[in-house]
């Protein structure tokens, strides 16, 4: 029997073999479960920091689905880093209760203390359950609230600009 249209191009060999036989064993440990892509890339984030490019076609092999599929659910999701992480990170609440608060100026002043920055993240989350103490926003994963500039320079002091 002919096949019908073009036969899926082979994976490009990985730039760390290492990784991806990590990554491999990690997808293989949980492909029994039910739905196993979203508790893979999450397992790859928290071993490696990030998913590289180089895994998504080792678990599109193992978990047998198209490179398409892992990359729709990887670029989804913003949890699911695609490049390796800062060494800091700053996440600013900015849901309605927040920028009722004043986060916009605490934003503005994040975002141009570390524009450029290769060592601080900044990024927005809409709503982190703390709206009393808002605006509130999260250093290094930890929660923040009642957050202005001078504030979040006191928390970061120390930090790379």
């Amino acid at each position: 029997m002919r096949q019908r249209g073009p036969s899926p191009a082979p994976a490009p060999a990985p730039a760390d073999p290492g990784r991806a036989a990590a990554v491999r064993a990690l997808a293989e440990g949980m492909a029994s479960m039910r739905g196993p892509l979203l508790p893979v890339l999450h397992a790859v984030v928290h071993q490696h920091g990030y998913v590289h490019d180089d895994d998504v076609p080792v678990v599109a092999d193992v978990l047998n689905l198209s490179r398409a599929d892992v990359l729709g659910v990887l670029t989804f999701y913003h949890d699911l880093r695609r490049t390796p992480p800062t060494a800091h990170r700053v996440t600013l609440c900015r849901a309605e209760a927040c920028q009722a608060r004043g986060a916009e100026a605490t934003v503005a002043a994040a975002v141009d203390r570390w524009a450029g920055s290769t060592d601080v993240e900044v990024g927005e989350v809409f709503c982190l359950g703390n709206c009393a103490l808002g605006p509130s926003g999260m250093l290094d994963g930890a929660l923040h609230g009642r957050l202005t500039p001078d504030r979040l320079d006191a928390l970061t002091e120390g930090w790379p600009a």
